[in-house]
């Protein structure tokens, strides 16, 4: 599929529907994507989560229109998509730290102000092919730590990794009862709310079915899925996060739009082993869950 096009259309039609309710699932149709993995394209490529830049570009349109036009507050509010005054003016105090009424009377355009994003096919690398292995991994259980963060403003790249430094400094693993290989840990994303950009983050163990959690520890199952499994570069212990990031980049700028795949909705997970002890050579393993494009989607 042509990624880049299909994302140009929905910021078209965000642009042409600002006024209008809009929503992940809609845009979606528009793209000819599946909701969650839509959402994963458009952050990859434009750099907000869906709602996010609807949000952004809304109260842009509001805080130009206050300052080029004397429309009243009551209609700026309603041209740019929202439906009730009040949960306007919160929105716009929060973004611009006035009232819109004040936010006039400064007779200044400032604060963050988001312009419609242009896309180029650059964007879209066309390296090198990444090879992952395609693979069909049975119903898991996991017992292991509980994270609930959200996909924005960078929120989970701050709270995930010092989740991790938590766990490691305090050896939470060495706590997990009867994992079924002590030297694997999975760093899984789950039950995202892509309406909210929320989602849980478990840093966990395998263990048996029926297993039975300590205090302040979950179990959880996820059921038989396919995935296609990607192996970072290897890197030294500077290097290993940046490898990391540009993998989970590349496999949605690089592989999926030459796969004829999808991301399918369920979840996806790290896998950290004996590979990532020491300081040189270290990879890791991403399990993104997939699924075939539907025929009836544009090539």
């Amino acid at each position: 599929m042509d990624y880049i096009n299909s994302v140009q259309r929905t910021l078209n039609f965000i642009e042409e529907n600002l006024h209008e309710p809009i929503c992940l699932e809609q845009l979606a149709e528009v793209a000819y994507f599946s909701p969650f993995h839509f959402h994963r394209v458009f952050q990859t490529i434009v750099g907000d989560t869906v709602m996010d830049y609807v949000r952004k570009r809304r109260l842009t349109c509001a805080a130009e229109r206050l300052f080029y036009t004397d429309e009243s507050v009551t209609s700026i509010s309603i041209a740019v998509g929202f439906q009730y005054q009040e949960s306007f003016n919160r929105a716009f105090k929060k973004t611009y730290g006035v009232s819109p009424k004040q936010y006039r009377s400064a007779k200044r355009l400032s604060g963050p102000l988001q312009g419609k994003a242009y896309l180029s096919n650059n964007l879209l690398l066309g390296g090198q092919q990444m090879e992952p292995k395609l693979i069909t991994k049975p119903a898991f259980h996991i017992i292991g730590y509980e994270l609930k963060t959200k996909n924005e403003n960078g929120q989970n790249n701050k709270d995930i990794p010092e989740f991790w430094q938590q766990f490691m400094k305090n050896k939470l693993g060495c706590n997990i009862p009867n994992p079924i290989n002590q030297n694997v840990e999975l760093g899984i994303c789950t039950d995202f709310n892509p309406n909210t950009n929320e989602f849980v983050y478990i840093i966990g163990m395998e263990v048996n079915e029926g297993s039975q959690p300590l205090e302040g520890m979950v179990y959880r199952s996820f059921p038989e899925q396919e995935y296609a499994v990607f192996t970072t570069p290897k890197a030294n212990g500077d290097t290993f996060t940046a490898s990391i990031q540009s993998t989970w980049n590349n496999i949605y700028t690089e592989w999926f739009p030459q796969s004829g795949y999808e991301h399918s909705g369920g979840t996806e997970f790290e896998l950290y082993d004996e590979r990532c002890h020491g300081d040189e050579n270290i990879e890791m393993d991403i399990y993104i869950p997939v699924q075939k494009i539907s025929i009836n989607q544009p090539s």
